[in-house]
């Protein structure tokens, strides 16, 4: 019986969560009103838990400061054709830490930032079938020398894992 413990000690060690503040010195530095401000583009695709591509996507993204919120309005292009948009209202809670909010985000989004990487969690109302299902979002952005920036999320339900959301940020001139 000992035996069996000590192995899933060992095994819950291994998943433990990465740390946000473990890139504190990492470059360049993030600071998400400053790089979303103006336009973006990406490019990203939804796989599912078994790894297969499901969906593949772009977005138009247009990012301006009212008052001391950021605001990013997000065009999406899904490969069958669809059409999304989300519009984000952030606000800069103190030098690391981000509260958001979008019409179909239950509550606030919560982020927080170090170095070069923010990691961004929430709950979203997403369409399935006939109606929407909460998810949990787990976001994991890192800035690169280039300015192009990419995300992995995932995605999960009463904990249990539904997929991954990959998708590159690129700065774009008007």
């Amino acid at each position: 019986m000992k035996n069996y413990f000590l192995l899933i000690l060992v095994l819950l060690s291994g998943c433990s969560s990465m740390n946000v503040e473990n890139y504190r010195n990492t470059s360049p530095r993030l600071v998400i009103e400053d790089y979303f401000i103006g336009h973006t583009k990406a490019w990203g695709f939804f796989q599912g838990r078994n790894g297969q591509i499901e969906k593949q996507f772009s977005v138009d993204i247009n990012g301006e400061m009212d008052g001391d919120n950021l605001v990013l309005t997000e065009d999406f292009l899904y490969n069958d054709g669809t059409r999304d948009s989300r519009v984000w209202t952030i606000n800069k809670i103190d030098e690391h830490n981000y509260q958001g909010r979008a019409a179909d985000v239950v509550g606030f989004a919560t982020g927080k930032t170090y170095g070069n990487a923010l990691n961004w969690t929430y709950t979203m109302d997403l369409p399935y079938k006939d109606s929407t299902i909460k998810v949990q979002f787990n976001d994991w952005m890192f800035l690169q020398t280039d300015g192009v920036m990419i995300n992995k999320a995932k995605m999960t339900k009463f904990g249990i894992y539904l997929g991954e959301v990959t998708i590159m940020f690129q700065k774009r001139e008007k």
